[in-house]
């Protein structure tokens, strides 16, 4: 149950935050910037409102889980920290004495009160409209881009993941006392996964038998990981069975296991939309949806900024239909061809045919494909078979058993034609240098607030980390650019 009035705090102690959280704290601006009152507004019909004993306030709950992403932190990390970080309990509006959470209660708050709301879209349109309330986006600019996050369990067993976890708990013992290294229990040598749950837990007990290691930061937070996945192996343990993870390609020779994020962000670096998929999604089909959720928000926007994945003939269609600058070059593929230099016929404009470098002209020619969709149309000229069967140059360009021999040449279409003269110009080329900004951005996702790795299994937890950590970055560019 949940109160419809907020309490007021009147503990003697309050005064303290006046003196320990100064005025420049970045948990004090977040908490002057941001009207909490909308997460009250969009939960309050999860609680029921006159049965039951009081619930913690889900505004403190949602507070919670936005420190887990500002710092990184685990579950039971944060709440520790927030029973001796005055500047935690500043933000969360709590006394000083006030006991704290158990951990336990995020994950009860995540899976019953976050899955049935469209979180991600809530918390940028929030963010947004501060930004334009605070005429803080000047710019009609997007540039979009996707990054990726490997899911948490990464396609290993369930034993491994146990074993790796638990060699980083030892590591970190040994960096303080090598001498630990003689009260660790033997190994595993079985493939049985209760043999290493096991071997785990007797780890646990031996660090935490020794009071002075066991306090250490880095020890601790390794440990806790440690006693989470034990602790609730049913569930934790399930690193094959993630059932939304998907092998993408990074590039033709690098792949992942896990999601994507496909972001808009303005030149303001504030991130506009989001759109979570699983990690075998292309880039290019969610052009579309980010301009329009972008424009959701209250954004103008005029240009759009990406490479090549986002220039495919329906996003340079859809961007001319609806006024905009598409600042993507094409795929080389279609501006200079996949044929190699060397092996180029030439062209003879008398005759209309292409002519082979043995002076053979093409007999014929014919088109293929349709007008007006995706792919262009291609002009096929077909040449004599007999004299490729007997041509001295025929090495490398007939291949014996053929029956025929072709020579295809794509016809651009005139928004390829388009596109291309407009990627030539000065306008895209300065432009264009703006692009540079999301890849920052994707970068201070990864390494400051841990979207490196999924947090949890399922596409519906990746959404909640997706949106707690861009709510987190969106809060910090807000702030950054109120300073300047």
């Amino acid at each position: 149950m949940i109160s419809n009035q907020q309490s007021l705090s009147l503990s003697p102690f309050m005064a303290i935050y006046d003196i320990v959280v100064p005025n420049d704290n970045m948990l004090r601006q977040i908490n002057e910037l941001v009207d909490f009152s909308f997460v009250l507004e969009e939960l309050q019909n999860k609680y029921c409102l006159d049965n039951g004993r009081n619930a913690v306030p889900p505004i403190r709950m949602f507070k919670y889980l936005l420190l887990k992403s500002i710092f990184d932190l685990s579950d039971v990390d944060v709440v520790e920290r927030s029973k001796y970080d005055m500047s935690f309990k500043y933000f969360l509006d709590m006394a000083p004495e006030d006991p704290v959470i158990n951990s336990s209660s995020l994950t009860k708050f995540r899976k019953l009160r976050l899955q049935d709301i469209s979180l991600l879209d809530m918390l940028i349109q929030k963010t947004v409209e501060i930004a334009l309330e605070k005429e803080l986006i000047k710019s009609k600019s997007i540039i979009v881009d996707a990054t990726h996050t490997k899911a948490r369990y990464n396609q290993k067993s369930s034993k491994e993941i146990l074993m790796e976890k638990s060699k980083l708990v030892r590591k970190a013992v040994y960096q303080i006392d090598e001498k630990m290294k003689g009260k660790f229990p033997p190994k595993t040598m079985t493939n049985e996964l209760k043999d290493e749950i096991d071997y785990s837990r007797k780890v646990i007990e031996t660090v935490e038998a020794e009071e002075t290691i066991r306090e250490y930061p880095n020890v601790k937070a390794k440990l806790n990981v440690l006693k989470e996945i034990v602790e609730d192996h049913h569930e934790q343990l399930r690193y094959s069975n993630d059932p939304d993870a998907r092998v993408g390609h990074k590039t033709a020779d690098s792949s992942f296991f896990g999601y994507k994020t496909h972001i808009a962000m303005n030149e303001e670096r504030i991130i506009t939309a989001a759109v979570i998929t699983t990690g075998e999604k292309s880039d290019g089909k969610q052009l579309q949806t980010l301009i329009e959720k972008s424009r959701e928000t209250g954004m103008e926007i005029d240009t759009v900024i990406g490479d090549t994945a986002y220039s495919e003939k329906d996003n340079i269609q859809y961007a001319n239909q609806n006024e905009l600058q598409l600042m993507a070059k094409l795929n080389p593929n279609i501006t200079q061809g996949t044929r190699k230099k060397e092996d180029e016929f030439e062209f003879n404009k008398d005759a209309g045919m292409y002519v082979c470098k043995a002076g053979h002209l093409a007999i014929r020619k014919a088109r293929t494909g349709k007008k007006g969709i995706n792919n262009n149309q291609k002009d096929t000229y077909m040449f004599d078979i007999e004299k490729c069967k007997v041509c001295p140059l025929r090495e490398g360009c007939y291949k014996e058993g053929t029956k025929s021999k072709t020579y295809s040449v794509t016809i651009k279409s005139n928004e390829h034609i388009e596109q291309e003269a407009f990627q030539n110009s000065e306008e895209f080329k300065a432009k264009s240098k703006e692009r540079y900004k999301i890849e920052a951005k994707n970068s201070e996702l990864k390494h400051r607030h841990g979207y490196d790795v999924a947090s949890s299994a399922g596409l519906i937890g990746m959404q909640m980390q997706g949106a707690m950590a861009i709510f987190a970055v969106n809060l910090k560019r807000i702030m950054t650019l109120l300073k300047e």
